[in-house]
Formats: structure tokens, C-alpha cells, sequence
């Protein structure tokens, strides 16, 4: 391996682990930065219908409107392979990503878990984020949470 090989897949763990770090603790305008101007995201897995491609500051809003009516969040990432292609790559990972909020409807928690899968540009200004693919593998708890938090912001 190359000093540029590990300095590339160091930039692109540290990048993908910030992700689930600054949504965790809401720091919106940390976000920013992680990302290209447009994101494909496919949550199909979790929503069903197609992957969508949205610019970076709707994706942010829609995190932040979903996180923000929450207790608290906590998404755990692991396993993470990187493959780098010139001034692309592709990182995967597991993760585990566990959603809080204390209400009357039913159970405080709702915890999914599954795979991530990242695209990956490199910019003049470092590595970036294009894509991102959800891959549920199970879930359990309260799915309600999630839209009790938007009717609680």
C-alpha cells in the first residue's frame, strides 16, 4: 500500500464517521462541509419508492427536521472498507442507529441497523460524500417516533 492509499482511506473513514458524529449532535453546518452540492440518497430500503438525488442543504434540512424533535440519537458505524479509484471511491460500513424519544404512543426507542454505502469524490478541498445507500438489515422498536418528532419541532 502507498502513503497516498492510506492517507485516502484514513480521509474517508474519519469523513463517513463525522457524518453520523455531527448529526448526533446536531451540528447542521458541520454537515455542510462532508458533502457535494448534490446528494443521491437511497433509503428505499427504509422507504420504499426510488433513490433521489437533492441538493445538499434539503438533505441537511431533512435530517435536522427529523433529529431535532428527538430526545437524542446515537449511530454507531464499524467494519468500514474503502476502495479508492483514482479520485473516486466507495466506502462501506455497518451501522446501528438508535433513535429516542420519551411519548405516550408507545415504546421510547427505535433502533435500525444495516449497511452503508458511500460514493466518494475527491475535491480540491479533500474527499466529499455524493451518495449514500441505506441498506436495512432489521429493525426494531417504535418506527412512530420518527414522525412523533417532526410534529413535536
Amino acid at each position: 500500500m502507498t502513503d497516498q492509499h492510506l492517507l485516502d482511506r484514513y480521509e474517508i473513514v474519519e469523513l463517513c464517521t463525522r457524518m453520523g458524529w455531527h448529526l448526533d449532535h446536531c451540528q447542521w453546518d458541520e454537515l455542510v462541509d462532508l458533502f457535494t452540492d448534490e446528494i443521491r440518497l437511497d433509503y428505499t430500503s427504509l422507504n420504499g419508492g426510488e433513490p433521489v438525488t437533492l441538493p445538499r442543504k434539503d438533505v441537511i434540512e431533512k435530517w435536522r427536521s427529523n433529529r431535532e424533535g428527538l430526545a437524542a440519537t446515537q449511530h454507531l458505524v464499524s467494519n468500514q472498507l474503502v476502495d479508492v479509484d483514482g479520485d473516486s471511491a466507495e466506502a462501506t460500513a455497518m451501522f446501528q442507529a438508535t433513535h429516542l424519544l420519551p411519548n405516550e404512543f408507545g415504546g421510547p426507542l427505535w433502533t435500525l441497523a444495516g449497511e452503508y454505502r458511500y460514493a466518494l469524490l475527491r475535491t480540491a478541498d479533500g474527499w466529499r460524500i455524493k451518495g449514500l445507500t441505506m441498506s436495512i438489515i432489521w429493525a426494531e422498536g417504535n418506527r412512530n417516533i420518527r414522525d412523533l418528532a417532526v410534529q413535536a419541532d
